[in-house]
């Protein structure tokens, strides 16, 4: 998946510590590789993707394992959700 300088496939131990490499001379803050997997997943959702679509793009068997995982991001969600609706209320006067 990752390719090495020399064009073989990368190990996991060298993908991490390029990864924290990155992160300390970018000055983000340390996490790990597959915090990456979560950040996508709940990036996608806040933008609006369906969570089918999030759920697929995870390999998530049940469309309730993504929810129940990325469940951070409903709150958001929702104030969007009532947002639009009250938008579309107050059209309707």
């Amino acid at each position: 998946m990752f390719p090495s300088e020399r064009g073989t496939l990368a190990d996991g131990p060298n993908v991490t510590h390029r990864f924290h490499k990155l992160l300390t001379n970018t000055g983000l803050p340390p996490m790990r590789f597959h915090d990456l997997r979560h950040a996508c997943a709940s990036l996608l959702l806040v933008q609006g993707v369906h969570a089918r679509v999030v759920m697929e793009t995870r390999g998530h068997s049940q469309i309730s394992l993504t929810m129940n995982t990325y469940s951070h991001v409903i709150p958001a969600l929702q104030r969007e959700a009532a947002d639009k609706m009250q938008a579309v209320l107050e059209s309707a006067q």
